[in-house]
């Protein structure tokens, strides 16, 4: 029963993301960045459904019933936060550029080889992030389809290729607004259920009273804290929230989409935790059968509970791996091969390869699913990595007049080498065991796991910074003008 409900609403989601492909009608503009036409309320709504997947779910729940619930409440607390500040200091900015991808800001910026760099550390970083929502499908698909881990990964990816393809950025608005409102249907009625049914119980020392999570090391608060400040800053520079951000009808409209999608992430998912903690006491011993909350409503749960939960999981899940799907092929194609970059208009050919580099996309990143199956940790590590090589560059390159390509080349180079060699000698990841990539030493232990994350970001900002500062000042360029309240206007209204 479970098993026939979510599979017809992905049915209707997929058909909905398809029947989106007639919005798109060969423009690229529209396919991109939905032709700069959304509103603010459609912005925040797609916005929402980036963090709001599986990792930020999922994960939530998984981390907050095994470390505590500051250690899943991490997950939307940092996310929340970095909608807040792209909101308060960043989006009008952006918007107002009328540039389609993040890479273009850095190009502009900083030059052409920034320019590929920033667009292969971003692609890259994407590709663990969509690992991540690919293990939370493989590992729905297991517990209720009961196929193997490896076949639902495999089921899920053509799904999500079928709607990205055709839809492009209105098959993630559709589908977004979709989950944002089973979503809230169902953590509702979930937080409802388990209140009026088992209670909220916390298991001692797990609890939000329990703020040795955030103080004490031993307790995992660096790691903790490492994980907020590493989303809250490397989202800054996720290319699939840019992309949402650049569809917004205006400046104004991107800024208020972000502060109000801050506010919506924090009621959706900060509920999860306090499930998890429940969960524990519910399921029992079964809480190591896999992700908790699979388990909460498989076994304990009503059957339309069930259905409403895992749909909107789902949904999230889906809008978000079309996104990422869709931002990294239109970097690739945009500004690592500069498809048609002569010719200033979008053209179909731009538009036809951006659909064929979703592919390797989504092979590269189910290949990572498989290697490491993990949530919540994949999450925290795709922004991990962009926090220490791209942040810095990007914030004070907006803010700061000083430093040009050298010192934005050795913000990336130095914060991205000591964060690579901690990785690769620390044996676990915000508290999981490396399977990734770790070399066995006697040199680098477990207590520096979340500082290096910071050391690695102090590091790219010093660079940065002393750079910049024993440099010449760089010639005046055409920096994004902050434009409030301007009209909007696509590349498309540029043709001759």
């Amino acid at each position: 029963m479970i098993l026939t409900g979510v599979a017809l609403f992905l049915l209707i989601l997929t058909v909905s993301g398809v029947i989106s492909a007639r919005r798109v009608r060969g423009d690229t503009a529209n396919y991109l960045v939905a032709g700069r036409t959304l509103p603010a309320v459609l912005v925040a709504a797609v916005l929402i459904a980036q963090p709001v997947d599986s990792n930020a779910t999922i994960g939530n729940a998984d981390l907050s019933a095994t470390f505590g619930f500051w250690a899943g409440a991490a997950l939307p607390i940092g996310l929340a936060l970095c909608l807040l500040l792209m909101g308060l200091f960043f989006a009008k900015r952006l918007r107002a550029a009328k540039v389609v991808t993040l890479p273009e800001y850095f190009r502009n910026r900083f030059g052409r080889g920034i320019e590929v760099v920033s667009s292969l550390l971003t692609v890259g970083s994407f590709a663990i992030l969509l690992a991540g929502n690919l293990v939370a499908l493989g590992f729905l698909l297991e517990r209720f389809l009961g196929v193997s881990y490896t076949l639902g990964i495999f089921i899920t990816v053509p799904l999500a290729l079928l709607y990205t393809i055709t839809g492009g950025m209105f098959a993630s608005v559709y589908t977004g607004v979709a989950q944002v409102i089973v979503n809230v249907i169902a953590v509702a009625s979930l937080v409802t259920w388990v209140a009026t049914t088992h209670g909220f119980s916390t298991p001692e020392g797990m609890g939000p009273g329990a703020l040795d999570q955030l103080t004490s090391a031993e307790s995992g608060a660096v790691i903790n804290w490492a994980t907020i400040i590493a989303l809250a800053l490397g989202n800054l520079v996720a290319i699939d929230l840019m992309q949402r951000v650049f569809s917004a009808s205006s400046p104004k409209a991107a800024q208020q989409a972000c502060l109000g999608a801050a506010a919506g992430i924090l009621v959706l998912c900060i509920p999860l935790s306090f499930v998890a903690l429940a969960a524990v006491t519910i399921v029992g011993d079964k809480a190591a059968d896999g992700p908790i909350l699979y388990t909460l409503l498989a076994d304990y749960a009503p059957t339309w509970l069930a259905i409403v939960v895992i749909s909107g999981l789902l949904a999230a899940t889906l809008t978000t791996v079309s996104g990422i799907l869709l931002s990294t092929a239109s970097v690739m194609v945009r500004n690592v091969f500069r498809v048609d970059a002569h010719i200033e208009v979008m053209t179909p050919r731009i538009l036809k390869a951006t659909r064929w580099w979703t592919l390797p996309m989504a092979a590269l990143s189910a290949l990572v699913a498989l290697r490491v199956p993990q949530t919540g940790i994949l999450l925290t590590l795709a922004f991990d990595l962009l926090l220490v090589s791209l942040v810095v560059p990007f914030v004070l390159g907006l803010y700061w007049s000083r430093g040009g390509a050298a010192a934005a080349t050795a913000a990336i180079v130095v914060g991205g080498a000591v964060r690579l060699t901690y990785f690769v000698l620390t044996p676990t990841i915000y508290g999981v065991d490396n399977t990734l990539l770790y070399f066995p030493n006697e040199w680098v232990s477990t207590a520096v796991d979340g500082w290096s994350t910071l050391i690695a970001a102090a590091a790219s900002l010093v660079a940065y910074v002393v750079v910049a500062l024993v440099t010449p000042r760089r010639a005046a360029v055409a920096e994004p003008a902050v434009v409030a309240d301007a009209e909007p206007t696509t590349l498309a209204a540029a043709r001759p």
